[in-house]
């Protein structure tokens, strides 16, 4: 007991440690007006379907209104350069796709911006799976019908194209068909399609979210999916590969981004709404309903997969002939 007490009376000499911080807490970031959703495409089109069904989710979570604004023009570029040059505040985001962030450094002579270095990657949203489609008088109702009709016409068939998957999906198929096609762009989705539905262009690839009302309403004939492998979202469609063009795999992705130097706190409130909006089993019902397959992930596999992404394009846009221009 003597000792017990000679210790307790030497701990009480002893001067007080101060207490450790804790650990700062990054705190979570909260917009002070609303949110711009930049979207490089035309209304109408797959992506801004999807950017709107996006800007929807996401007010309530955020607790001000999500806008959606289309800055169509340039294969993508007006809108990406507005989101590069944007203040790294989290009020304006980009909701793109591989136009701007995989092909058009390969398609174009110059861009005025840098898809890895001038954006922040937030999230990924998930794929925009195309088809090859024809207008209704168009008597081919197979790949190998378009082709060998291609055959019977060197350059009388055509292709139109709203944004880059079109452009490379139309020239991969020309090469690996062996046929000469004339491309006709334009300067969106919509424009595209109603020509093909009209007969003045005789084909495209367009993405699900944009074509599927039209076939689904007889004005236009779906022949294949631009893909590999058959589509869980039209598991009865052939796909180019199918269809007899072994290798042909070619699809849309979409993503959101800010511009370079958003905050941390910022790009982690960001994507943790993305992705819990996202990975809601209602919510992927409707995306499918539109023909888009959503997912989701950290930002970091979005920073990964846009690097392997520019690589694997300018792969696609070289093995087709395409020069910049």
């Amino acid at each position: 007991m003597a000792r017990r007490r000679a210790l307790l009376a030497a701990a009480a000499a002893l001067p007080a440690l101060p207490l450790l911080p804790r650990p700062a807490r990054a705190e979570a970031w909260k917009p002070q007006r609303p949110v711009t959703l930049l979207v490089p495409f035309a209304g109408g089109s797959g992506t801004d379907a999807v950017a709107r069904i996006l800007a929807e989710l996401l007010g309530p979570t955020l607790e001000v209104p999500v806008v959606v604004e289309n800055r169509a023009g340039a294969n993508g570029t007006i809108a990406a350069m507005a989101a590069a040059r944007a203040a790294p505040d989290g009020h304006t985001l980009f909701m793109t796709t591989n136009t701007s962030h995989s092909a058009n450094p390969s398609l174009m002579k110059r861009i005025d911006y840098d898809p890895v270095a001038d954006f922040t990657p937030i999230a990924r949203m998930g794929n925009l799976p195309f088809m090859l489609v024809v207008g209704e008088a168009v008597p081919a109702r197979s790949v190998e019908e378009l082709l060998a009709l291609a055959r019977r016409q060197p350059g009388r068939l055509s292709y139109a194209s709203g944004n880059s998957t079109g452009i490379v999906a139309g020239a991969t198929m020309a090469r690996m068909g062996g046929v000469e096609m004339l491309h006709v762009p334009y300067r969106s989705t919509p424009p595209a399609m109603t020509d093909v539905m009209a007969g003045r262009v005789t084909c495209m690839f367009v993405d699900l979210a944009a074509g599927l009302p039209h076939v689904q309403a007889g004005k236009l004939r779906a022949l294949a999916m631009s893909t590999k492998e058959r589509s869980a979202l039209m598991p009865d469609m052939p796909s180019m590969a199918e269809a007899g063009l072994a290798g042909f795999d070619i699809t849309s992705w979409n993503g959101v981004f800010g511009p370079a130097g958003l905050p941390a706190p910022v790009v982690q409130t960001l994507n943790a709404a993305i992705r819990r909006a996202v990975e809601r089993p209602e919510v992927q019902k409707r995306f499918a309903a539109l023909g888009f397959e959503a997912f989701s992930g950290p930002p970091e596999t979005l920073d990964a997969f846009v690097r392997a992404e520019l690589v694997k394009w300018r792969e696609l846009i070289e093995a087709a002939g395409i020069e910049k221009e």
